[in-house]
């Protein structure tokens, strides 16, 4: 099993979106038995808290309930035992490194640098556009399922789905 962890600030906005995209591909995909996908926030503010609601109504459109989801801060366990770290934006790097400076670093990516146009997804907590995230980070989930599949490490059942 690949364990996916997808970071950001807060687990309220980006990171939560990105898990629960992710874990909708993967269910479409024929997959879900082959990741095991999480979020976390590389700080302490949000923790315990609900999705925030823009985003949570965002997803309930899409059919995806993350009703059950609080905001958690990403431990030393996690930097050990997840595969792949995805972070939303380089300032969540930083963080990273700065509460974790001796982890594995080659385990640890950007979403959009799995896609041909790498770059940060702005916070939509500040942007408020939410649907720009959303596009950004169903864009970097697909390309980093095309990137597993890639490199044998998965089975696109459904490719059609992500061309």
């Amino acid at each position: 099993m690949i364990k996916v962890m997808f970071i950001c600030h807060g687990n309220i906005c980006r990171s939560p979106l990105a898990e629960f995209v992710l874990k909708s591909l993967a269910q479409k995909a024929g997959i879900s038995d082959e990741l095991y996908i999480r979020s976390a926030a590389t700080s302490q503010e949000e923790i315990g808290n609900s999705v925030y609601p823009p985003v949570r109504k965002l997803l309930n459109d899409l059919g995806i309930d993350c009703s059950e989801k609080k905001a958690c801060q990403i431990s030393r366990k996690d930097t050990e035992e997840f595969d792949y770290i995805i972070a939303m934006e380089e300032f969540n790097l930083r963080n990273l490194y700065y509460l974790y400076p001796d982890m594995d670093k080659s385990k640890v990516h950007l979403l959009l640098d799995f896609t041909d146009s790498p770059k940060d997804i702005d916070d939509p907590w500040y942007t408020r556009d939410f649907n720009k995230a959303y596009d950004e980070i169903l864009r970097g989930c697909i390309a980093f399922l095309h990137k597993l599949a890639d490199n044998g490490k998965i089975t696109l059942k459904n490719k059609e789905l992500f061309l």
